[in-house]
């Protein structure tokens, strides 16, 4: 069982300076969000040159094989867990603990109540097994389609073709049936103090 030792909201304004005088977190902010930044910029390059080569079916391969080895790389590379989850899972290795999932419903709670998506991000400072752990996550919101594809593999109408695909690829999709601006999910950040 996880004790919150420190709760910080993030809604486009920094840690008060107290706490990251006290315990370096704003540092820790900045620093997840420009690991964030990192991540979101591979993934998108890579699926952009996939869109090119052979559309929404090369670009659930990188989902599929290139995501995961990108957030492994990040992880080496910063020394903290680096990932992406959601509440409705494609890949059941992403389904999010139980902190995970209350930061996700707020998500969806304060862009309920008209918060811009763009600032949807939270830290915390948690107890895992007696240890703290700095945890971090940012939303990601699904863009309009004539921003970035994804709804052609996410969204409510689906080519058969890419269907058969991620239903090939994931047996236990749960991640269709969104709409532009939506909560796709969150990257994830983990990191212990």
């Amino acid at each position: 069982m996880k004790r919150v030792i420190a709760i910080t909201l993030l809604c486009c304004a920094p840690l008060s300076s107290a706490l990251a005088d006290n315990h370096g977190n704003q540092a820790r902010v900045d620093r997840s969000k420009a690991v964030v930044q990192e991540f979101f910029g591979k993934l998108k390059g890579e699926l952009e040159a996939a869109m090119k080569e052979g559309g929404p079916i090369k670009a659930i391969e990188v989902c599929n094989r290139v995501a995961p080895g990108i957030a492994h790389e990040l992880s080496s590379k910063h020394d903290m867990n680096v990932a992406r989850t959601s509440l409705k899972t494609r890949n059941p290795d992403n389904a999010p603990d139980a902190w995970e999932t209350a930061v996700l419903k707020k998500f969806e709670e304060r862009k309920a109540a008209g918060e811009s998506p763009d600032t949807l991000a939270f830290a915390e400072v948690v107890d895992s097994g007696g240890k703290k752990e700095f945890r971090f996550m940012k939303a990601i919101i699904m863009p309009p389609a004539d921003k970035m594809p994804c709804l052609k593999c996410h969204g409510t109408d689906i080519d058969p073709a890419v269907a058969a695909k991620l239903d090939a690829l994931y047996p236990k999709d749960m991640a269709r049936g969104y709409k532009a601006g939506d909560v796709r999910g969150a990257f994830t950040l983990r990191q212990p103090m």
